[in-house]
């Protein structure tokens, strides 16, 4: 049984809404940028670096303003992700376009692991904050999972 996709699942859901909606928002721009027509790489690469750098600075600010306790992890990951971005930048200048298909397949290999552990503990973070309490997350199987 293959893995479910992100972009068309909820299986990467973390129950604090405006995280989950960023978080589909930058698996649209990695599918995105991984399936567009080669005319449109660097564009597709430009709207991916602008929905991260956004995308970071919302979460670490949360982070920053709520004492979130393990934040310094956290943002070193955003770190080392825009400094990958800056690099693949520099090298799109340089005409290099198959770097950016290759970025976009590493942030889609990246992005579960990301949010499962660090990502889940912030959500968790800012529903207690907002709710008093944890969120409740329901997953639907797959089709293809309730087929195997």
């Amino acid at each position: 049984m293959s893995p479910p996709d992100p972009t068309h699942s909820d299986a990467l859901l973390l129950g604090y809404a405006p995280m989950d909606q960023m978080h589909q928002e930058f698996l649209d721009g990695v599918a995105a940028l991984e399936h567009c027509d080669d005319a449109l790489v660097s564009s597709s690469f430009l709207n991916l670096k602008v929905h991260l750098q956004a995308h970071f600075d919302q979460e670490d600010g949360w982070m920053r303003e709520t004492g979130f306790p393990a934040a310094e992890c956290h943002t070193n990951e955003h770190a080392e992700v825009m400094k990958s971005v800056h690099e693949v930048e520099a090298l799109l200048k340089q005409g290099d376009t198959a770097i950016c298909r290759r970025l976009a397949a590493e942030l889609a290999t990246w992005f579960p692991a990301h949010a499962t552990y660090l990502d889940s503990a912030l959500s968790q973070w800012m529903c207690k904050r907002q709710f008093g309490g944890a969120p409740v997350v329901l997953h639907r199987k797959s089709a293809k999972a309730t087929s195997v």
